[in-house]
């Protein structure tokens, strides 16, 4: 929580077990990408290119969008199936571990 890349709930609350959805870990990312100079500050119009090709992109919560956005526009994220987000649901270690890996070869950090 330091380096601020997790923020917790609203209510102040962490909850260290709960299960993480897709749009929190991509939140997480974009964080990461900021620490790393990846992330490029995108504007609302450019947030929606990324999104607009998803067919599930109405579900994405507007507090993840541009950190959704940056993600796919960084290809660290590339969508699930091809065609969804899947904002809401659960993410996967196996996925993790993709993201995690891309983000650092994207960042020239491996």
């Amino acid at each position: 929580m330091e380096n601020k890349l997790i923020n917790g709930y609203e209510d102040g609350s962490f909850r260290p077990d709960a299960m993480v959805t897709r749009e929190q870990a991509m939140h997480m990312i974009a964080n990461a990408m900021s620490m790393t100079g990846l992330l490029s500050k995108l504007s609302d119009t450019q947030q929606e290119a990324p999104l607009a090709k998803f067919k599930d992109a109405s579900d994405v919560a507007g507090w993840a969008a541009a950190d959704i956005a940056a993600c796919l526009q960084a290809n660290i994220v590339n969508g699930k199936d091809g065609s969804r987000l899947a904002p809401k649901e659960e993410i996967t270690r196996a996925e993790v571990a993709a993201i995690i890996q891309r983000l650092l070869s994207q960042s020239d950090l491996i």
